[in-house]
Formats: structure tokens, C-alpha cells, sequence
């Protein structure tokens, strides 16, 4: 049998008092759940946060060497090469090979029409072997300007994007992008070698240590390639149409232009007519044996 006052105690109804006391400890438990919650969701957003940053690809920071450490310009400066000409003699039946070595030498800083600074080089040639005088080609006057970020070369009123900023592995640039149509059709070439000069990706190959050509080591050299193209070359096939287009440079740190091979030409095979197969076009590779 319950004691009488524990019957009366679990038959009466609450006081409003304990009632408020009731809802306001309802109130203060939702509080820290909220909380709970809230900071739970605040630390996986910033989980989420470091861990997509911390995968990010870090930025690479490249800083490119000047222009002027692969082409430099001071008056007096010059570099000798030994060049091989390619001709096509007897109406194009016949392919030479003319030997010659030849300077170019750095005249004079000038101002040119566009009122940008710019260099005059003169062009001197003597015999392969060295032995003969220099004979100064007035026609052979060529012009460097250097801009910003690239430097131009003006050679027959043709103007060339010869290097460009960044000098980096891979970075191609327009280097054709000032020719007309057809640049050495007034020269007297009728060939289709040059009907896309303006389109030739220039780019920078490779970054070279040592480069060696003809049992001539050269340094720090960067090479240029600028078109590589051909058709039945060798020409296995008399037959048949052939053609070469290629052209490609190498610099070197503190020195300039090293090597150069540049070729243009194309095979037109005999039709049935009297005048035989022929050549059409011009090729030269020169690499540098002296310089200042």
C-alpha cells in the first residue's frame, strides 16, 4: 500500500510554474543542437575548401631570357659563315652547289621609317677557302629591329618575325605574318612553295646545351623551326611532280644566327615535250665559323 502523500503527489496537476520551467528547458536544448550542427557544417566547408585548394596545379613561375641574348646588336660586332648556295643552272636541268664564306657585320643603329630603332647590317663575301679579299654587297644590306617582344629582320623589302617573346620550349608565333602573296614571285621564282609563307608556324624546337655541325661546337643554342615540308624527296619517282619546303635556324647564347638551312623549290617532271623535266627555286645553308 503507497503512503498517502505519494498518491496525492502523483494525482496532482503541475503548476503552471513547473510548466514554464518544462518549455524553457525544451528551448534550451534545441539551442545547442543548432549549434552543433552549424559548426559541423562550417568545418566540412572549410575541409572541402583546403582540400580543392591544396590539389589545385601550383602556377609556374617563368621568367624569359631577354631577346637581345640570342641576337645582340652592337655596332662592330659581326659573324662569319661558310655558306653553301643551291642553284638551278640550264633552265633548271642542272643543280649547283657554289661555295662562299660570308660577314655580316653590324654598320650602324638607325631610325628607321616607322621611327623605331633599328640596325643596318652590311653583307661581305670572299671564296670558301678564305683566301680573297671581302667584297662589300651593296645589295646584300639587311636590317635588324628589335622590339619589345620580337625582332623583326628586313631583308629585300621582306620583313620576318625572326624571334619572339617567351623564349620557351614550344611557343610558336606567325614569323611570316608581314610577307605578301607570293613574296619571291617578283625575284623571278615561279613556284608554289611560297603561295602559304604567311601561315608558317615559327616555334622554339629545343633548348640545346652543345650543338654540333661540321666538327664546329656551338652552346646554349635554341633551335627555330619554321616548315618542314616535301613531296617525292628524294625525287624517286622522275615522273612525278616534287617539291621541298624547309627552313629552320639556330641561335646561340651571346652570339646570334649559328646555323641557317633554307631551301624552296619545287620538280616539274617532263609532260611529253621537248624541254625535259626542270627545278624551279633556291636553297642555302650556312653555318657560322667566326665571330666577335
Amino acid at each position: 500500500m503507497f503512503p498517502r502523500f505519494l498518491f496525492v503527489v502523483l494525482n496532482r496537476k503541475p503548476p503552471k510554474t513547473i510548466l514554464n520551467q518544462t518549455n524553457l528547458l525544451s528551448v534550451n536544448i534545441e539551442r545547442p543542437l543548432m549549434r552543433f550542427f552549424l559548426i559541423t557544417r562550417l568545418s566540412l566547408l572549410a575541409f572541402v575548401t583546403a582540400t580543392f585548394f591544396s590539389c589545385s596545379p601550383e602556377k609556374e613561375d617563368f621568367t624569359s631570357e631577354p631577346l637581345s641574348d640570342y641576337i645582340p646588336l652592337v655596332v662592330g660586332k659581326y659573324i662569319t659563315y661558310r655558306l653553301d648556295s643551291m642553284v638551278f643552272k640550264s633552265f633548271g636541268s642542272v643543280t649547283e652547289i657554289h661555295e662562299y664564306q660570308v660577314k655580316h657585320q653590324v654598320d650602324a643603329e638607325i631610325t628607321d621609317n616607322n621611327g623605331q630603332k633599328s640596325y643596318r647590317i652590311h653583307r661581305y663575301i670572299r671564296n670558301a677557302a678564305g683566301t680573297q679579299p671581302w667584297q662589300y654587297q651593296i645589295e646584300g644590306t639587311f636590317f635588324i629591329t628589335p622590339k619589345s617582344d620580337q625582332v623583326e629582320v628586313i631583308e629585300d623589302n621582306l620583313r620576318f618575325i625572326k624571334l619572339h617573346l617567351p623564349i620557351r620550349d614550344g611557343f610558336s608565333w606567325k614569323g611570316n605574318s608581314y610577307l605578301p602573296d607570293d613574296p619571291y614571285s617578283p625575284a623571278g621564282y615561279n613556284f608554289s612553295n611560297d603561295n602559304d609563307m604567311e601561315d608558317w608556324d615559327f616555334y622554339y624546337d629545343n633548348f640545346a646545351p652543345t650543338f654540333m655541325y661540321k666538327n664546329i661546337n656551338y652552346t646554349d643554342v635554341y633551335t627555330v623551326e619554321q616548315v618542314d615540308e616535301s613531296l617525292n624527296v628524294p625525287i624517286t619517282v622522275p615522273t612525278a611532280y616534287a617539291s621541298k619546303s624547309r627552313s629552320v635556324e639556330k641561335y646561340s647564347k651571346n652570339i646570334g644566327l649559328v646555323y641557317r638551312e633554307y631551301e624552296l623549290w619545287e620538280y616539274q617532271p617532263n609532260t611529253g615535250g621537248s624541254g625535259g623535266p626542270y627545278k624551279n627555286g633556291f636553297g642555302i645553308t650556312m653555318w657560322m665559323i667566326d665571330h666577335n
